[in-house]
């Protein structure tokens, strides 16, 4: 009978452990393209953002969250206007002097009352050809990033004409990998 405890206690054990290995550390999103459809909300509540008002493109970028360090870091690389209008110049970033990575936590704010979380790291230069890039840490993130499945990663104008304003997003992480940091390697972006 003490074999029989023994070997369920230990059996118990391995599945404790592995389920807490197994929770996500890190949220990861292999592409970052520009908002097609202008005006597009994410996130809802107090949390929602509003997109953009014309359609942006990327040529590349990548983001990665370790949501139990909080550590963070984006890139983007050809962030332009993909449509024109009056002051804008299609392929350009316009009037868009500086940006600012988001994320959102609990996307459809089902956990918050109908409310996202959003968690933005400080602003950065955007280059006149729509280049990016943040790392850093935001510290101890709320525990609704961990707990909800549902992230969402935008890059949002932080700067008009070198004035700071809370911009509306321009492009967004595509293809979310929940991962442990041991699997991130597998899936570097």
């Amino acid at each position: 009978m003490r074999k029989v405890f023994s070997v369920v206690g230990l059996s118990l054990l391995v599945v404790v452990f592995l389920g807490t290995t197994a929770a996500a550390q890190t949220a990861s999103w292999r592409q970052v393209v520009g908002i097609i459809l202008a005006g597009n909300v994410v996130g809802s509540g107090t949390g929602a953002i509003p997109g953009g008002f014309l359609p942006w493109t990327t040529t590349s970028g990548t983001a990665r969250v370790n949501l139990q360090t909080g550590d963070i870091h984006f890139t983007v690389r050809g962030l332009v206007f993909a449509a024109g209008g009056k002051g804008i110049t299609i392929g350009t970033p316009g009037p868009v002097t500086a940006v600012k990575g988001a994320l959102i936590c609990d996307n459809d704010g089902s956990a918050g009352g109908g409310n996202s979380v959003v968690v933005e790291t400080p602003s950065v230069m955007l280059s006149a050809t729509g280049d990016a890039s943040f790392s850093g840490n935001l510290g101890m993130l709320p525990a609704v990033c961990s707990s909800e499945s549902d992230l969402a990663f935008v890059v949002r104008a932080s700067a008009f004409n070198g004035n700071a304003v809370e911009g509306p997003w321009l492009a967004n992480g595509a293809v979310l990998s929940m991962n442990n940091e041991g699997d991130h390697d597998r899936n570097k972006d």
